[in-house]
């Protein structure tokens, strides 16, 4: 696969092979392309062999693996595992195999790791970090996800941000801020408030208040999804705000908070570049700096995730596409 900064991509290759087919010398051409003649020499020769086709990127990969262990074998040690439920230095010991090799065989057929296992029965146990599937939906609106992030209040003066931890902050015991946050699932355009708990009737005047906001840049939600926390899985206000607005619910996998990862990651953004991005001296403060840190979320700040533009930018390319 040719890299960002390869001499000769398939274009180019076809270049070369033009100039040649005009009748100059491989070697001008090669000097000319700034690159050397047996790579030229290469080139000519695939296209005569294969036309335009064998100019195109071949896959590094051995076509054979003469030296890879049987099949056979790797029954042998596939069943041993099973029946064993011991690790590769074992298994290798008993079969008179390299540890290593045994390990990449294990690897090689998706065999779960030891610790992720039940010791008695061999059944998967704990769940894996990573969703198997990584989804995007296709236009804004489709799904919306919701979160809580909580965050220790600031005392007066600051806290030990502000003043080091060698210094006594009266900090403790004055509870939290609750973070409600949202993100659109396509555009990544977020929104975020603050209210004073995470009761089932805060979480519905959040929702109201959210879909209002989705409302002022022209994207109706359709679904949402949230993690099982009480406010949104049995409270009848926030069920009825949703149904009010003809939202569909949907709940993540209960354990598995990296289903609903896009505003997991918002969670981890806001605290970076928001919340602990400077020593606030009040808890005022920083809450009166989250509506403009948001405002450069959503209209400034390039998100890799959608190629690098802005959210805001990706729902107006959206509009302008299906208009």
């Amino acid at each position: 696969m040719s890299h960002a900064n390869a001499r000769l991509t398939p274009a180019g290759r076809l270049i070369l092979i033009q100039r040649i087919q005009s009748g100059r010398a491989v070697a001008h051409v090669a000097s000319e392309m700034g690159v050397s003649r047996t790579t030229a020499w290469r080139w000519w020769r695939r296209f005569r062999e294969c036309g335009i086709l064998g100019l195109q990127d071949r896959s590094s990969v051995a076509r054979s693996h003469p030296r890879r262990t049987g099949a056979c074998a790797e029954t042998r040690v596939r069943i041993l595992r099973a029946l064993t439920r011991r690790g590769p230095v074992f298994i290798g010991a008993r079969l008179g195999m390299p540890a290593s090799t045994v390990g990449r065989i294990l690897t090689r057929h998706h065999t779960p790791l030891l610790r992720d296992t039940d010791p008695v029965t061999g059944t998967v146990i704990r769940a894996t970090r990573r969703t198997a599937n990584r989804y995007e939906h296709p236009y804004p609106g489709s799904l919306v996800h919701i979160d809580v992030k909580k965050l220790g209040r600031i005392p007066d003066g600051g806290g030990w941000r502000a003043h080091g931890r060698s210094e006594m902050v009266r900090g403790r015991g004055i509870g939290y801020d609750y973070v409600h946050t949202a993100i659109d699932d396509h555009s990544r355009v977020a929104y975020a408030e603050i209210p004073a708990d995470e009761k089932g009737d805060t979480a519905a005047g959040f929702l109201e208040r959210t879909t209002a906001f989705y409302a002022s840049v022209g994207v109706r939600i359709e679904r949402i999804i949230t993690d099982n926390a009480f406010a949104y899985r049995h409270s009848s206000a926030f069920r009825n705000t949703a149904l009010e607005h003809g939202i569909t619910q949907k709940f993540i996998r209960p354990h598995c908070p990296w289903t609903n990862g896009k505003v997991e990651r918002l969670n981890r953004t806001l605290a970076t570049e928001w919340a602990y991005a400077r020593p606030f001296t009040s808890n005022a403060e920083r809450a009166a700096a989250l509506p403009a840190w948001l405002d450069y979320y959503n209209l400034e700040r390039a998100h890799l995730g959608i190629g690098g533009t802005t959210p805001i930018d990706r729902i107006n390319n959206d509009r302008g596409q299906y208009s």
